[in-house]
């Protein structure tokens, strides 16, 4: 089952002897910056890599009617992940 963000903030409060008002505080400021520097890469050590992405148009078809269309050209938002997180959840 996955932690909720109350039980993320209070583990994390717990372990630094913080309050889990501070590490909610830290989690918002950290979206924030992630936000505004993705279109850069925002890079979380140890966790992966945000970026912004422009993917180019293409045809597609539409699987309802088998008819192709045209997909157009649009920003998108992907997140790697780094390698130390791979090797750590798949314990290589």
């Amino acid at each position: 089952m996955a932690m909720t963000k109350s039980q993320v903030q209070a583990a994390l409060a717990e372990k630094l002897g913080v309050s889990k008002k501070q590490v909610g505080q830290f989690f918002e400021e950290l979206a924030k910056l992630a936000y505004k520097e993705a279109k850069n890469v925002f890079t979380i050590p140890g966790l992966g890599k945000l970026k912004l992405k422009q993917r180019a148009a293409r045809i597609g078809r539409n699987p309802a009617t088998g008819e192709q269309i045209q997909i157009a050209a649009k920003k998108v938002v992907r997140f790697t992940v780094a390698k130390a997180a791979k090797d750590a959840i798949l314990k290589k």
